[in-house]
């Protein structure tokens, strides 16, 4: 982790964004590498992997890995910003952090020749 990100993360605390817990827990989270993980390695830890592929070609247009962590304390920080929006905030962060393993979902783009799949590792 960067010292801006760190930095960035206590200047959200000072203006009242987030809580003193989430500032722990998104320091935490993001202190951990985020590398290719399978379920129940890392000692327990959890990921959500979103992967980009090109249909025509096969290739990975990306490959990302987020701490789950990191995506509920994501999903707190979203529900301030947008307190009227018709979301049940808790029901989503149960449904992510629950303990459900694999594939999520998978989209494919038609028009843009794209596959887009959401795991949980």
């Amino acid at each position: 982790m960067t010292t801006e990100e760190r930095l960035k993360i206590l200047q959200m605390l000072e203006e009242g964004e987030i809580t003193a817990e989430e500032a722990a827990a998104l320091l935490r989270a993001i202190g951990q590498k985020a590398g290719p993980a399978g379920p129940g390695s890392r000692g327990g830890s959890r990921f959500l992997r979103v992967r980009v592929t090109d249909v025509v070609s096969g290739r990975s247009k990306l490959n990302v890995t987020v701490p789950l962590q990191l995506v509920k304390i994501g999903l707190r920080i979203a529900e301030r910003f947008a307190p009227d929006a018709e979301i049940n905030w808790q029901e989503l962060e149960e449904a992510i952090t629950g303990n459900l393993v694999g594939k999520l979902v998978e989209v494919e783009d038609e028009e843009d020749h794209e596959r887009i799949e959401v795991f949980v590792e």
